[in-house]
């Protein structure tokens, strides 16, 4: 039996206007046909709201079963008094989950987040997440719900997604709505209140290799009905309710599905700890390329009875890093450029003469335990390194190997237009020669929200897009990036795969560099 799909349009603030919007309404379902329900979020009546005594009266009628969440702001709550609504449009309520006979399950929550205790009911704590989430977390076969329908933003949606103008939802959004959608896991989130129309890219709901494959979510923001910008307000969809798809219907993953924009309360102040993080670690120069994998997180701090900081801190290292910018033994003379978090430098050994690193100025071992700011100024070089490469027709690869060394650095080769198409295919091939397992990575995946703090990996960014992650458990080549990259279809160069056959006097490392400066000047982004 094929499942039917319902046909919904979904509105943002309606505040008052019902007449244009019935009337857009019945315009469009003229030409399309009847839809089965209007959702609408953010405030549906305005202080004075003359139009709704015509609907209340029945001298208006309201074309289309109507849903109306509650009052966001303590004006509008008289209209909500009577809790009954009018003829086809149904007031839900402020919190609750609505199920209707075709199966399809709507979770809902009007006002914002108090700032303190609870005022009236144009607010809401803690206490209305968990009157939602409890009854239905409690079944262990909850997989989620079709629409989350909400007054606020959650805060920090846009991570991980395109950029925004006009809303910054680290101040207007809350984080209580942000774990409501992460426990909830909606395939749609409606928002409304702040004027605007965004559709994110899609979320997905599951870890990646950790998690099988669950459902995404679309979050979307409408603006206010009848607004004098021309901002769309409605989003009509068809949707066929979960509990009648087939499973492998309902996790198909969209190519622009990114990873889930929620972080938990313990990622929140991750960039104050970050901050000083960098400011201590100015001094620790210190490295031992033999070393095992170091324990982090691990102990208390002496000279921290309180554990106040409780942070990712750097490695305390045994032996002088040859990566550490500040250290007196490094050969400064490899040094390309220098920004704020990073700097640039030429490879010991390079494959090419272009072959360069990106590292962190402070001492982090991975892209995982690198603070956000040092990720950001990374992908500001990676994305300089592109377009320098692309000038010379070729094409950047990036490779990272978290494993037998403590300070990051992600190699960038590279290669002719014309081998792109056989990079995915010959590291692929080079990984079963080795015997290792390489994981094809979702496009919008973040490395971090993958692998574990101080788990040991190897990545690497093809020009294609492509991405790829083996999970380090016991061997690995040390220069497995160099092979593939190395192998016939490719550079041919399997003389080059160990860094150091290819060792260059210190006069043509200055060479390298002068020559590598003046190609990269037109994309140096430190002008300071």
């Amino acid at each position: 039996m094929t499942a039917k799909s319902l046909k919904i349009i979904v509105s943002g603030d309606v505040d008052g206007r019902l007449n244009q919007l019935y009337s857009r309404i019945s315009n469009i379902q003229k030409k399309s046909g009847a839809f089965d329900m209007l959702l609408c979020v953010g405030d549906f009546f305005s202080p004075t709201s003359p139009e709704w005594e015509q609907y209340v009266s029945g001298s208006m009628k309201a074309p289309i079963p109507t849903f109306v969440i509650g009052a966001s702001k303590k004006e509008l709550l008289k209209y909500y008094s009577s809790g009954d609504g009018c003829d086809n449009i149904t007031f839900l309520g402020k919190s609750g989950l609505y199920t209707g006979s075709s199966g399809l399950r709507i979770a809902y929550l009007s006002g914002v987040d108090a700032t303190s205790a609870k005022d009236d009911d144009t607010e809401f704590t803690s206490k209305e997440i968990d009157s939602i989430c409890v009854p239905l977390l409690s079944d262990s076969k909850y997989s989620g719900i079709d629409i989350l329908l909400t007054s606020q933003w959650p805060k920090g949606v846009e991570k991980y997604g395109v950029a925004m103008d006009g809303v910054d939802s680290l101040q207007v959004g809350s984080s209580l709505i942000s774990k409501l959608a992460v426990d909830l896991k909606p395939r749609y989130h409606f928002v409304g209140r702040e004027g605007v129309y965004f559709e994110r890219q899609p979320y997905r709901n599951h870890k990646v290799l950790a998690e099988g494959a669950k459902h995404v979510t679309r979050f979307i923001s409408l603006a206010k009905v009848g607004n004098t910008e021309k901002k769309k307000y409605m989003y009509a969809f068809t949707i066929v309710p979960m509990s009648q798809l087939e499973h492998t219907e309902l996790v198909k993953q969209p190519q622009d599905v990114t990873e889930c924009p929620y972080t938990q309360q313990a990622d929140v102040n991750q960039k104050e700890r970050a901050t000083q993080e960098l400011e201590e670690t100015s001094s620790q120069f210190f490295f031992d390329m033999n070393s095992p994998q170091s324990q982090q997180g691990k102990k208390r701090r002496v000279d921290d009875p309180d554990n106040k900081k409780n942070a990712k801190r750097p490695t305390q290292p045994t032996g002088p890093c040859w990566f550490c910018l500040g250290n007196a033994t490094v050969d400064k003379h490899l040094v390309i450029s220098v920004g704020n978090q990073s700097y640039l430098a030429l490879a010991k050994g390079p494959l090419v003469p272009d072959h360069v690193l990106i590292l962190p100025i402070g001492h982090y071992q991975s892209t995982v335990t690198a603070p956000q700011d040092v990720i950001t100024e990374i992908d500001q070089y990676k994305a300089a390194l592109r377009k320098m490469y692309k000038k010379q027709g070729k094409a950047a690869v990036f490779f990272e190997r978290n494993f037998r060394t403590q300070h990051l650095q992600i190699q960038a080769v590279p290669v002719e237009q014309d081998m792109v198409p056989e990079l995915k295919e010959t590291f692929t091939e080079c990984a079963e020669s080795n015997k290792i397992e390489l994981h094809e990575i979702p496009k919008m995946s973040d490395l971090k929200q993958i692998v574990p703090a101080g788990a040991p990996y190897f990545y690497a960014e093809l020009p294609s897009g492509d991405k790829l992650l083996h999970r380090i458990s016991k061997f690995f080549p040390l220069q497995f990036g160099r092979e593939a990259l190395s192998s016939p279809l490719l550079l041919n160069m399997p003389d080059r795969v160990n860094w150091k056959n290819c060792s260059c006097s210190k006069e043509e490392e200055i060479l390298m560099v002068t020559d590598f400066r003046k190609d990269f000047q037109p994309y140096e982004f430190n002008t300071t």
